[in-house]
């Protein structure tokens, strides 16, 4: 098992955000086998259906390469251009096949892997031209399991090729008594089958090397205990900073809170342990929360109410229920309607009283207030 630096063995599974951080620096899984298996493959099988057409194309050629007009016999490059136009009409006739090579040679990779194109993998490293973790890497386990690889596929591929050339070699043999297209064509299905051969061979070291490449790659990924949680305190924030923007922010929010209560209409209290204020607006529906508080936020939010002169009023079982039930911003519970009309139309009347010298209202004594919401004198 792989150590870590730290001396702690890595015996986590790679996290979502270390895979992603692996393959933006190009570690994706290959496996240069399944490419090579594909390729003879789509090769063999590009070759078998193009076999006429290339045939017949080749043999065009053949025959132009040999014939030369009386006229350009007198041609100082007559050569040359022969050359050109022959090698021009040879790529025209071999562009299908190569680029249903092409094709899969770039598919392949992806297939595995994924699409990955890192600059820092290209990136020139001075630890790589070192000698000493050169010879390191080359006589290391790793190049003692990619030598074991190769004669293993050497000796399977040879051992099922040299077959299927013993196999075929009659057939191989009668073709110097054929006819030449007949024998280019029979050369075109020898080949095709020799080659059908060789890669079912690829294809059993290709259904070894995939499974091993991607265990491979995952060993590598692997992280100690201590590297995810380092990386979870990275990714969720360490606990310390998170709670100091929870404390900002409560601040901030607070502090909103406090410049809203000179809009209030009124402010129940419990008269000391609570404080909330109450603003209707009747475009709006019910009545609103500006501000609620508790102890030192309740009496910051009465000395508040004071200075801009807002009516207050001490209802002990509505501030209760309205500080346990409401949130800032936001309108009053529907059972709580009837008790804040009460206190609003005292309002009302206080205003009134004010603008008009009358008698000064007598507050309410208390208001309707259902049990189950209120939270009693113990919850203060």
């Amino acid at each position: 098992m792989a150590e870590a630096d730290s001396g702690q063995d890595r015996t986590e599974e790679a996290t979502p955000r270390r895979r992603q951080q692996a393959q933006e620096k190009g570690q994706v899984p290959r496996s240069r086998e399944l490419t090579t298996t594909v390729l003879l493959l789509g090769g063999t099988a590009g070759l078998m259906m193009l076999s006429s057409y290339m045939i017949e194309g080749l043999s065009a050629l053949f025959r132009e390469g040999l014939a030369l007009d009386r006229q350009m016999i007198f041609l100082e490059d007559a050569g040359l251009l022969q050359l050109g136009r022959l090698t021009g009409a040879a790529a025209l006739v071999l562009a299908p096949l190569c680029a249903l090579l092409f094709l899969l040679a770039a598919a392949m990779p992806v297939a595995l892997g994924g699409w990955s194109f890192s600059a820092e993998s290209l990136a020139p490293k001075l630890s790589k031209l070192d000698p000493i973790k050169g010879l390191g890497r080359l006589f290391g386990p790793r190049g003692l399991m990619e030598l074991l690889k190769a004669l293993a596929k050497f000796l399977l591929v040879g051992s099922v090729g040299a077959l299927v050339l013993w196999w075929e070699l009659d057939q191989l043999l009668a073709l110097s008594g054929l006819p030449l297209e007949q024998a280019l064509a029979q050369t075109a299905w020898l080949a095709g089958y020799t080659l059908l051969g060789v890669s079912a061979a690829t294809a059993l070291v290709a259904a070894v090397d995939v499974p091993f490449q991607l265990w491979q790659h995952n060993k590598q990924l692997r992280m100690t205990r201590q590297e995810v949680r380092d990386e979870f305190k990275e990714t969720e924030g360490r606990p310390e900073v998170k709670a100091r923007i929870r404390q900002l922010q409560a601040e901030m929010a607070q502090r909103r809170m406090m410049e809203a209560v000179p809009e209030a209409d009124v402010v129940v209290t419990n008269p000391s342990h609570y404080a909330v204020a109450l603003k209707y607006e009747s475009q709006r529906g019910a009545p609103r929360v500006l501000a609620k508080g508790k102890d030192l936020v309740a009496r910051a939010i009465r000395d508040r109410a004071a200075a801009a002169g807002v009516p207050r009023i001490e209802l002990p079982p509505l501030a209760r229920a309205l500080y346990a039930h409401t949130r800032v911003n936001e309108e009053i519970p529907p059972p709580l309607y009837l008790a804040v009309a009460q206190v609003l139309a005292y309002v009302y009347r206080l205003r009134s009283a004010r603008t008009l010298g009358t008698a000064w209202p007598t507050a309410p004594g208390s208001v309707p207030v259902p049990d189950d919401l209120d939270p009693g004198p113990d919850a203060a």
